[in-house]
């Protein structure tokens, strides 16, 4: 395949498995099924695979699989020089398969391993010219909800068929026109077709697959079976179907929804009563040496890692290192149960992990959090919260759990998913592409009470402004098969606070857009409540390490960052239209928002949790005819 240059974490996404990238020379790649990762051009293996394990024993848990790996980087050696996973690369496949020829509009189909530029060979027999053009490939092609992906079936739209009988060729016609009508198939049969409307339709009915066996400006009777997906998986390295009946949908490569990595990511928390020696033990060169022999059913004693690595091991005991390795070694730890509470789903149980901890300092190796006592604030801030940590380091581990295609949600289970990553299935030890970084951040939790007060007094009125955000959602849920989720108007709330607070970071500290996340921590559960936003910085690279967020959240720098983000929610610069269009129908993606839009309220999708949907600024500072209805007043 042509070499291009992408960074570990861009193979996590939005280049993860499955997904379509054109590298230095213009070809269109796909990214390979995770296979046949690991291994050299020669289909050698890594010598030492251990070396890119990463544990991150909460959300392997969660996901149920036995490890991480962070994608392997590529390393040139000289002979003699020992380097250890020397020249591996990460395999892509070409895709689309179908290329044009811009001399005599040809398509011309070749094989996912192609190499190198190809030659269009009618021209080449013929030579109608010095040089032989090059051909490109096809800026179209066809997916389906369920994650699969194909060539255009340009035989059998031209043809109006399923089986076309007919093999001759086939030619992709333009007229100049920028729209796809000015795009037709042609064969030299005499049949052609134009590919206005290949792009139309939704979930449960798509104009190629309900048009495709029909005539122009006609659909095929519901009775009767229209050009479904074929089920192709051309990421896995083969051109094998699998049953699949969801309706096919004609797309550009290019555009946005054609590959949405779906990622599942994890705080760091202390395992074990010595955290110092677990983490230790858990990163390399300990956890290369522990690893392997686990795995072989081999016991692990404290004496025989001392003799391997005495200095990093002299200042514990054998019976903390016995200890550390029993908790490592424990898939299934017994203290991570202790934060269950009844009514909570398994996301929530998740987040509720992290947010007993957010709320307590804490001084361990890959978790840093100080307290700052919420009266040194001024009250007519504080008087909001109940608690203002400060998070000097945190460790985030973001994981590669499958991906959709057409919506960025879909209501697969998590097997399904992650069974798209994989050629083969059954595998000796299950594991997922990931990746760690570093970042701070300022962990924030609402004041109870305070909530509690403002959903009593003004939650009729509150209930009734989002309930038509609630009722289009459900809507598009049932509709495209989402996911379920309580939108409530504390979820609401502390969403649109999250992101308010991070468009004034980008002004008040210098942050890009895209530098800052949110972690939601949310439950409407009575007995034990959350409601807590954490804003961070994790992005794999130097920014953000050096406690500029941090900083932010000090008493005397946090209040006039609150202020200014309310005031400037306050009036957005498409107001009124922006504040008053929520009880017309909504804006936004899906409409799923109500007064927040590109100029007040909305981040970069990589920095929301929920994809920039489920924004309100009425629920934070009132709206046009009612100030006292914000929480904020």
């Amino acid at each position: 395949m042509p070499e291009g240059l992408l960074r570990r974490a861009q193979l996590i996404a939005p280049f993860g498995v499955g997904a379509m990238v054109v590298v230095r020379n213009g070809t269109s790649l796909i990214t390979a099924g995770i296979d046949h990762w690991y291994k050299r051009e020669d289909i050698s293996e890594a010598d030492d695979k251990s070396e890119f394990r990463i544990d991150e024993w909460r959300l392997a848990r969660s996901l149920e699989v036995d490890h991480f790996r962070q994608p392997p980087d590529f390393r040139k050696a000289n002979k003699g020089d020992g380097v250890p996973n020397a020249y591996l690369t990460v395999p892509f496949l070409r895709f689309p398969q179908w290329h044009f020829c811009a001399s005599c509009n040809l398509l011309q189909k070749f094989p996912l391993t192609k190499r190198g530029k190809v030659k269009c060979p009618e021209c080449e027999s013929k030579k109608k010219t010095k040089y032989t053009p090059h051909m490109a490939q096809v800026p179209i092609i066809a997916m389906c909800d369920r994650g699969h992906i194909q060539d255009f079936p340009w035989r059998e739209w031209v043809h109006r068929s399923a089986n076309p009988i007919c093999d001759k060729p086939v030619r992709l016609v333009g007229t100049g026109s920028a729209t796809l009508g000015g795009l037709s198939v042609r064969c030299d049969c005499g049949a052609k077709r134009s590919l206005e409307g290949i792009t139309e339709g939704d979930v449960n009915r798509t104009r190629l697959s309900k048009t495709l066996m029909a005539d122009d400006n006609t659909e095929v009777d519901d009775e009767k079976k229209g050009f479904c997906c074929q089920g192709k998986r051309p990421w896995l390295g083969t051109e094998d179907s699998e049953p699949c009946s969801c309706q096919l949908r004609g797309t550009l490569r290019s555009a946005t929804n054609v590959y949405y990595a779906q990622t599942r990511s994890a705080i760091y928390l202390q395992r074990g009563n010595n955290s110092e020696l677990v983490s230790l033990l858990e990163e390399p060169p300990l956890s290369t040496l522990i690893q392997p022999l686990s795995q072989a059913g081999l016991s692990i004693t404290p004496e025989f890692l001392r003799g391997q690595h005495t200095l990093l091991l002299k200042n514990f005991s054998n019976e903390e290192i016995k200890d550390a390795l029993c908790t490592i070694l424990s898939p299934n730890d017994i203290k991570a149960n202790t934060n269950i509470v009844e009514g909570d789903d398994p996301e929530t149980s998740f987040r509720r992990e992290e947010f007993n901890v957010l709320r307590t300092e804490r001084n361990e190796e890959n978790l840093k959090i100080r307290a700052i006592n919420i009266s040194q604030y001024e009250s007519n801030i504080a008087q909001y919260f109940s608690r203002i940590m400060l998070v000097d380091k945190l460790k985030e581990t973001r994981a590669l759990t499958g991906f959709t295609r057409i919506f960025p949600e879909t209501d697969q289970p998590l097997p399904v998913l992650q069974s798209l990553l994989w050629r083969q299935s059954l595998q000796q030890e299950t594991w997922l592409p990931a990746y760690i970084v570093y970042g701070e951040g300022i962990f924030i939790e609402f004041n109870e009470n305070r909530l509690r007060q403002w959903l009593k007094i003004h939650g009729a009125e509150i209930t009734r402004r989002v309930q038509p955000l609630v009722a289009r959602y459900e809507r598009i849920q049932e509709e495209r098969h989402l996911r379920q989720r309580q939108i409530t108007p504390r979820f609401i709330l502390l969403h649109t606070f999250a992101h308010l607070l991070m468009n004034r970071l980008t002004f008040e500290c210098g942050y890009s857009s895209a530098a800052l996340r949110e972690r939601l921590y949310i439950s409407e559960n009575p007995v034990a409540p959350m409601a807590g936003v954490l804003i961070y910085t994790a992005n794999g690279d130097s920014e953000g390490t050096m406690g500029g967020l941090v900083r932010m959240g000090k008493p005397s720098n946090f209040e006039p960052v609150v202020r200014s983000s309310l005031e400037a929610a306050s009036w957005c610069s498409a107001d009124p239209v922006c504040m008053e269009v929520g009880a017309r129908g909504g804006q936004g993606p899906d409409s799923c928002n109500l007064a927040a839009c590109h100029s007040c309220a909305l981040v970069p999708e990589t920095a929301c949790e929920e994809f920039n949907r489920f924004l309100d600024r009425g629920v934070v500072i009132g709206d046009i005819y009612n100030k006292s209805m914000g929480f904020f007043t």
